[in-house]
Order: structure tokens, then C-alpha cells, then sequence
């Protein structure tokens, strides 16, 4: 087991992760002493070829609080099956807090139509085709959640023939 973990290191190391950060606030703690403030960034890292996760990071600075979520992000990595259209594919509903997302595949030449942190996710999932609804909140962060459960549900047609022990040449009959 150790071995794989560290294939898996080298790999990420190889592959270029993209980092982008979709909401930085500044929160207060009240305390003893007065108010105590820090920085909570969302981030989103991918690596444009099937691989994405949301991560959060609260620090004293901005750019601790960012390096948190990169490694948040990293943390929570999920697979992506991308089409040859560079889409999903098939539609695949999401959830993620009081957010709801519903993404469906589109053809190519489409690009990704979504807003806000939920374009952000496809985007560095490598899918560059795609309609997308945010539905219910507005809250970046449990868009992103939600867009990445809804991704985290896809499956393809190899998987769905081998759970019903058929060949995928039987499913399109």
C-alpha cells in the first residue's frame, strides 16, 4: 500500500494542478480581548483532465487561508468521466447543503453555461461542454459542494453494463 501512495504522490506531483479561489470573506471571532479576525478562502483545484475538489482554509492572512484550501481541495479529489465531446455523460442532479445544482450534457461547441462556483468546478474538471442550473442557494461554497456531489455521481456506460452483467454493446440495444 505504501507503494501506491507514493505512485499516486509522484503522479500528482507530475500533473499540473490549477488552483482557483472563488470566495475569500473576512470573519470575526468575538473574544475575550475583542474581536478576533481571519480569512476563510473556498478554493477549487483541478487538474483538467478528470480530477476536482473543493477545498476550504480559514487564517490570519489571506494567503495562509488560500494554501489551506489547496490542501483541502487536494484532500477531497474526486474522478470525473469526461466524453470525447469533452462533456459529462449523462444529467446528474447535485446536493450540497441548501443547494441544489442540475447539470446536463451539451454538445460541442456549447461550453460550460453555468455561474458562479459551479462553472468554476466544471471548468477544472476538464469538462468543456455542459448546461448547468444552480437551483435553491446561492452560498458559494455549498454550490461548489454540490456541483462536485453531483460530478462524484456520474457514471459511465462501461460501469453501468458491468453492474448489470451485460455487454455494453447490449445496452444501446
Amino acid at each position: 500500500m505504501a507503494k501506491s501512495r507514493k505512485a499516486s504522490r509522484a503522479r500528482e506531483k507530475e500533473t499540473d494542478w490549477q488552483e482557483r479561489v472563488v470566495q475569500i470573506r473576512r470573519v470575526t471571532k468575538v473574544v475575550k480581548g475583542g474581536k478576533k479576525l481571519s480569512f476563510r478562502a473556498i478554493v477549487v483545484v483541478g487538474n483538467e483532465r478528470g480530477q476536482v475538489g473543493v477545498g476550504v482554509g480559514k487564517a490570519a492572512d489571506v494567503i495562509g487561508a488560500v494554501r489551506k484550501g489547496v490542501a483541502d481541495g487536494k484532500k477531497h479529489l474526486i474522478e470525473v468521466p469526461i466524453t470525447k465531446s469533452s462533456s459529462i455523460p449523462h444529467p446528474v442532479n447535485g446536493q450540497g447543503g441548501g443547494a441544489a445544482v442540475l447539470i446536463r450534457p451539451a454538445g460541442p461547441g456549447t461550453g460550460v453555461i453555468a455561474g458562479g462556483a459551479v462553472r468554476v468546478v466544471l471548468e477544472l474538471a476538464g469538462v468543456k461542454n455542459a448546461l448547468a442550473k444552480q437551483l435553491g442557494s446561492d452560498n458559494p461554497l455549498n454550490n461548489a459542494r454540490a456541483a462536485v456531489s453531483a460530478l462524484a455521481s456520474l457514471r459511465t456506460f462501461a460501469e453501468v453494463a458491468e453492474e448489470r452483467g451485460i455487454p455494453i454493446e447490449q445496452l444501446y440495444a
